[in-house]
C-alpha cells in the first residue's frame, strides 16, 4: 500500500540523461546560456566520472580527446545503430552517451554567427568529421568532399530513440544530414575574410580544404595575386589531390572488362597457375622417387580486352551544379590515364569551353573554369556533337541539373546522339551525398528516351563508365 501511495522510485540515471537532452536543446534553439541546466549538466557530468570540457562550447571534440585519449574509441560509431539483443538497458551507460552525444552534435550545428576566423573554420571541420565517424562514416563521407554519402535536428531530444539503448539513432537521417552540413559549411566560409586569410600564409595553412572553401576560391581566383593567389592555388591542388586518391580508388575497384584468351599469358613467376601445373603433368610422377617431373609450365591469363572507346563529358559549370564539375573533371583526368580511352571535357554556362587539351590535369581545368551565370547547353551540344566520330564506340556523360534556357532543341540533340548508337547518360548530380535536383521536364523525357537520369552518389557513374569501357 506504501508503495502504491508514493509511486514508482525515481530513476536517477534518466533524470541524469533528460537533463543532459534538455540542455543540448536549449543551446541549440537558444544561444543564451541556462545556468540551472548549464550546472546541472556540470554535475551530472562530474558524477559519471567524464571531464567538465566536454560541456565547454569552446573546446573542440580534438582536444577534448588528445586530453582524454581513452574517449576517442567511444566516439567512433556512438550514434551507429547496433542489433537489438533485447536485454536490459544499460541506463548508466545511456548517460555517458548522452553527454558525448550532446558534445558532438553542439560543436557542430550551434555554429554561431559573426566573421569566421580560419581557426574556428578548420575545428568546426575537424567536429564534422567527428560527427561522421559516429555515425559510422568516414571523415568527410557526408559533406560530399573527398569521400563519398550523406539535416539536422530531428530525432535528437530527451525521448528519442536509437539503436544504442535511447541514444538518438542519427543514421536513419544521414542523407539528410550531409547536405545539411555541407550547407554549414558553406555559410561559415561566406563568414570568413577570405581574401584577409589568403593574403597571410600561416593563416592560410590552417585552412582545411572543402568543396565550399574550393568553391568561394573558384569563385574568386580572379580578384586574387600574388600571395593570395599562391595560397589558394596550394589550396585547390591539396583538395584535387585528396579527391582524385578517393574517385581512383574508386574506378580501380569497379567491374572491368573480361580476359582475353587470344593474347599469350606472360611467362613470370607471379602468373604461374600452380594448381593447373601439377594437374596436367601428374602422369609423370614417380612413385619410387616421389618425384613429380614437369614437362610443361602453365600461366594464368591476365590481359582484358579493351576497345578503344571516346569518352565525352559534359559538365554544367553554373553555380548549382560547382561539386560536380570539381568531381567530374577529376574523374574526366583519372579516365584520360586509362589505356585506350580517348577523353574529351567540355564545361558551358552560357559559353562553351573545350577543356580537352588540359583533361590531365584536373588542377589546370579547374583554373580554367568561369563557375556561375547562365545555362544554355545548346552551345556545349556545338562543341560535342563533332566529336562522335563512330557513335557505337562512344559514350557522352552530361552532367547538369537540365533547368535549361532552350529545352525542346537540347533535348532533341541529346536524343538524336541516343539514336546514333552512342551511349548517352544524363547525370543529374555527381557528388557524395547524392543532393541535388532535376528539371522535371527533362526527367520525364529521359525516361521515355530510355536512358533515365542517373543521380546520386558518383561511385553510380564511375561504375556506369567502367561497364562501358570495359
Amino acid at each position: 500500500m506504501t508503495e502504491h501511495m508514493t509511486g514508482p522510485a525515481v530513476d536517477p540515471d534518466e533524470n541524469r540523461r533528460q537533463v543532459l537532452y534538455w540542455r543540448l536543446l536549449a543551446r541549440l534553439f537558444d544561444p543564451e546560456e541556462q545556468a540551472a541546466l548549464e550546472s546541472a549538466s556540470l554535475a551530472v557530468v562530474e558524477d559519471i566520472g567524464l571531464p567538465s570540457s566536454l560541456l565547454d562550447p569552446q573546446a573542440s571534440v580534438d582536444s577534448v580527446v588528445q586530453r582524454h585519449p581513452e574517449l576517442a574509441a567511444e566516439f567512433d560509431g556512438l550514434m551507429a545503430p547496433e542489433p537489438d539483443e533485447g536485454g536490459a538497458r544499460d541506463r548508466a551507460a545511456e548517460v555517458r552517451r548522452a553527454a558525448l552525444v550532446s558534445k558532438v552534435l553542439l560543436n557542430v550545428f550551434a555554429s554561431g554567427s559573426g566573421t569566421v576566423t580560419a581557426g574556428q573554420l578548420t575545428r568546426w571541420q575537424s567536429d564534422a568529421a567527428w560527427l561522421e565517424r559516429a555515425l559510422g562514416c568516414g571523415p568527410g563521407e557526408l559533406r560530399g568532399g573527398r569521400a563519398g554519402g550523406a539535416g539536422a535536428g530531428r530525432g535528437v531530444g530527451p525521448t528519442g530513440t536509437g539503436g544504442r539503448g535511447t541514444t538518438p539513432d542519427l543514421s536513419r537521417l544521414i542523407p539528410e544530414i550531409g547536405p545539411e552540413l555541407g550547407a554549414i559549411e558553406a555559410d561559415l566560409v561566406k563568414r570568413m575574410r577570405l581574401r584577409e586569410v589568403l593574403a597571410d600564409s600561416k593563416l592560410a595553412a590552417q585552412l582545411t580544404p572543402s568543396m565550399s572553401l574550393i568553391e568561394q576560391l573558384l569563385r574568386d581566383k580572379n580578384n586574387l595575386s600574388g600571395v593570395a593567389l599562391a595560397n589558394a592555388k596550394a589550396l585547390i591542388r591539396r583538395f584535387v589531390d585528396e579527391v582524385a586518391e578517393v574517385l581512383r580508388t574508386q574506378v580501380e575497384k569497379a567491374t572491368v572488362g573480361a580476359l582475353d584468351r587470344s593474347i599469350p599469358p606472360k611467362r613470370v613467376f607471379r602468373n604461374l597457375d600452380l594448381d593447373r601445373t601439377i594437374w596436367k603433368n601428374l602422369t609423370n610422377w614417380s612413385p619410387d622417387e616421389e618425384r613429380l617431373y614437369v614437362d610443361r609450365l602453365y600461366y594464368r591469363h591476365t590481359a582484358r580486352k579493351t576497345t578503344p572507346q571516346r569518352l565525352i563529358v559534359v559538365v554544367d559549370q553554373s553555380g548549382s551544379m560547382v561539386d560536380s564539375m570539381v568531381n567530374c573533371t577529376i574523374l574526366a583526368s583519372i579516365f584520360a590515364g586509362l589505356p585506350k580511352v580517348d577523353v574529351h571535357l567540355i564545361a558551358y554556362d552560357t559559353q562553351a569551353l573545350d577543356l580537352t587539351p588540359w583533361v590531365h590535369d584536373p588542377f589546370e581545368t579547374l583554373l580554367r573554369t568561369n563557375l556561375g551565370g547562365g545555362t544554355d547547353g545548346t552551345v556545349a551540344m556545338a562543341l560535342a556533337q563533332p566529336k562522335i566520330a563512330e557513335p557505337r564506340n562512344t559514350v557522352v556523360v552530361w552532367i547538369s541539373d537540365f533547368y535549361e534556357w532552350q529545352t525542346e532543341p537540347l533535348f532533341e540533340s541529346m536524343a538524336a546522339i541516343h539514336r546514333s548508337g552512342a551511349k548517352f547518360i544524363p547525370v543529374g548530380s555527381v557528388t557524395s551525398s547524392g543532393r541535388g535536383s532535376v528539371n522535371p521536364w527533362f526527367r520525364e523525357r529521359f525516361k521515355d528516351l530510355g536512358t533515365p537520369v542517373l543521380s546520386g552518389h558518383i561511385r553510380k557513374l564511375v561504375h556506369e563508365l567502367k561497364t562501358f569501357l570495359a
